[in-house]
């Protein structure tokens, strides 16, 4: 499994990125959409953790632009919303992938990428 991490806070972005890379987990990871997107270009990735809300481009939007680059890569978002009326928003606009809330579980994290991939695997 290849993944690309983007958020924009750093701090969180390289953490997050080595505990999945030590959970054998190939893990690259972007602060922006412009590097996302060249990342995207010279690497084939499986799936994506986007954050929902960043400067200049939100997660929704850098899924449109990776989808140009890798079709059939999925997504994770996470996102730091913590009303329910925010967090159901959030769902909604998400569609069928998975969103998870700030502070992400790592093994919940890992959990939904399987689970992403896994019905990849499955589908017809």
């Amino acid at each position: 499994m290849r993944v690309l991490l983007v958020d924009d806070e750093e701090e969180l972005a390289s953490a997050l990125a080595e505990r999945l890379n030590m959970r054998g987990i190939k893990t690259d990871w972007a602060t922006n959409c412009e590097e996302a997107l060249q990342k995207a270009t010279d690497n084939a990735y499986d799936l994506a953790v986007l954050d929902m809300k960043m400067p200049k481009t939100c997660g929704l939007e850098l899924r449109t632009l990776l989808q140009k680059h890798c079709p059939r890569m999925k997504f994770i978002f996470v996102t730091g919303y913590v009303s329910e009326i925010d967090f159901k928003e959030v769902a909604c606009q998400a569609g069928e992938e998975c969103y998870l809330v700030k502070p992400v579980d790592i093994k919940l994290l890992i959990e939904r990428m399987h689970d992403l991939l896994d019905a990849e695997e499955g589908a017809p």
